[in-house]
């Protein structure tokens, strides 16, 4: 049974196709009920209540250090935290846990919860890998420990009810460019139908927080369009304001000019509102048209107060009866900057849609893109892609892949204009952090490019950010970051993240089904990829390494010797 608190669409209409009753005769679903325009609402995988995990993370608050490193990798958003004052813990259920809020960022009386959401959890414990504290009198165990679920189930309800009516930290207060801050932000993109533990969804996640409401999204067909808006509930959601992504899916081979096209569409409306709003400066006050126009959107403080300001124009143009104040409520929003996010997996990225790819990224405009790479056609069974690595097993290179793998960040980097960066959540979550908010205040092109382990790897997704760090290690997925704004100011763009390789590629890949069938199967084959593959490794290395080395004069160009 589906809440009361469901909206009634959900009761009406979401729920029926929940239990597949939507397609049965009778007036189950009543075409009356169907949206006219075929639009259905967000945020509603809140209601579907799986119950899929017998075992979920519990939490040991006196263990705990707090780090919030276990809410940044859930893959579902279904383990949360947050900072309130101790005075709003009255009424909370019995079973309802807190401690004193560690360091100094809080008020005095602030108390810190780790919340989970038993009902939506998928019990991938993904989250116990994460967790770094240790349980000092039993050391097998740490600040959050699986247990069974349906013991829980009743209490955890009462909890995670209790959990989400409690007040949210002040976002500009918060120190976002760190893990421990980011992850106090609510996420507007929440249980997903991902795959228990997908390396994909903590990255979407994370986006969704940092700037997801003032995001709209153009997704590629993928396992992200499927978790993202497949039928009958939308994990995308919205704050209590209202305001959340804007998401959309595209097809494979259209999606970067999709995306560039919101982009056209919001700076033509922000265009046309700035003209207005000087238009009508006299009507709607100078002072305040001025603090619009030039207003430096670039952190969340002032990307508050602009919306404050967008509240005063549109009340003082209720009052005007021009032609002009009538259109500028109608774009008035696009007065608060708009952050424009182009997603998707390496079929999209580097096969599919690369010409599109490669177009959106040279026309300069300030797109960002996300490339979810699993190195592999993850959602239509596992089909090599130009991403596949060199001497991995993948459907249409059953013999291994005989070529490398293409190097989209090289490639893109190129153009000199484009922020580009390598993350890794299970290597360096706060460098990926850095990088997300980088990319996204970066007024260009930017890149970035995740890790995204995979069941279609062969591996216990559980460690999945192992083999995450695995990749890192070893050399075969280099941590960087390309801002061409370092130029500018006389330094190196290019950062290096991550150390040179300090494990062999075979120490990395052979935990990992894809890469170790192979020498099962074909031995000779395997040692020779490998070989390759490692020679490879050490010459892309030693590439970045001396790119990295490069001095730069005041005018922004690499110095010569």
């Amino acid at each position: 049974a589906v809440s009361d608190k469901a909206p009634e669409f959900v009761r009406n209409v979401t729920s029926q196709m929940m239990i597949k009753a939507g397609d049965l005769v009778g007036d189950h679903i009543p075409v009356s009920l169907l949206p006219v325009d075929g639009t259905f609402p967000t945020g509603t995988t809140k209601w579907e209540k799986r119950n899929i995990a017998l075992e979920i993370p519990t939490w040991d608050s006196e263990t705990c250090i707090q780090c919030n490193k276990c809410v940044m990798v859930c893959p579902h958003a279904s383990i949360r935290s947050n900072v309130y004052s101790e005075d709003l813990l009255s009424g909370a259920p019995e079973t309802f846990q807190s401690v004193k809020a560690r360091g100094r960022d809080f008020p005095e009386g602030s108390v810190f919860t780790l919340q989970v959401a038993a009902e939506d959890c998928t019990g991938c414990g993904m989250c116990i890998e994460a967790c770094p504290a240790k349980n000092k009198s039993e050391t097998r165990l740490k600040a959050i420990n699986m247990e069974p679920q349906h013991p829980l189930r009743e209490a955890e309800r009462a909890n995670w009810d209790f959990f989400l009516d409690l007040p949210l930290p002040d976002r500009r207060e918060l120190k976002t460019n760190t893990v421990k801050g980011s992850q106090f932000l609510e996420p507007l993109f929440e249980f997903s139908g991902a795959c228990a533990a997908c390396g994909e969804t903590p990255y979407v996640k994370l986006v969704s927080q940092l700037f997801g409401d003032r995001m709209l999204v153009a997704n590629a067909t993928g396992c992200s369009s499927i978790y993202g808006g497949n039928l009958p509930t939308t994990p995308w959601t919205v704050n209590a304001d209202g305001r959340g992504p804007t998401w959309s899916n595209s097809l494979f081979e259209d999606n970067a000019e999709f995306g560039m096209g919101m982009r056209l569409t919001v700076d033509k409306h922000t265009e046309y509102a700035r003209e207005l709003v000087q238009q009508l400066s006299d009507q709607v006050g100078g002072e305040l048209a001025d603090a619009i126009l030039q207003a430096d959107m670039k952190e969340e403080a002032v990307i508050f107060e602009q919306r404050e300001r967008v509240a005063q124009l549109k009340e003082k143009l209720a009052g005007l009866d021009s032609k002009e104040a009538k259109q500028l409520l109608t774009v008035a929003d696009s007065l608060v900057k708009k952050s424009v996010w182009i997603m998707g997996g390496d079929g999209w990225a580097y096969d599919i849609g690369y010409g599109g790819l490669d177009h959106a990224l040279a026309s300069g405009r300030n797109i960002n893109v996300l490339v979810m790479d699993t190195e592999v056609y993850s959602n239509t069974g596992g089909q090599m892609s130009k991403a596949t690595p060199l001497g991995a097993v993948a459907k249409f290179a059953a013999g291994g892949k005989p070529a490398g793998k293409k190097d989209l960040a090289r490639m893109v980097m190129s153009y000199g204009n484009v922020y580009v960066a390598t993350v890794a959540m299970g290597s360096n979550d706060t460098q990926t952090v850095r990088a997300l908010l980088e990319a996204e205040a970066y007024d260009g092109p930017s890149l970035v490019i995740a890790y995204s382990h995979c069941i279609a790897h062969g591996i216990n997704m559980r460690t999945g950010l192992d083999q995450q760090k695995g990749a890192v290690d070893s050399g075969h997925w280099p941590l960087f970051r390309f801002n061409p704004d370092l130029a500018e100011q006389g330094k190196n763009p290019l950062t290096m993240d991550s150390k040179a390789p300090k494990i062999s590629f075979k120490d990395y890949a052979y935990k990992e089904t894809r890469y170790s069938m192979l020498a099962r199967a074909k031995p000779e084959m395997a040692a020779l990829l490998l070989a390759q593959a490692q020679k490879n490794i050490g010459s892309r290395w030693h590439l970045f390494e001396q790119l990295a080395s490069l001095s730069y004069d005041e005018k922004g160009e690499a110095e010569t010797a």
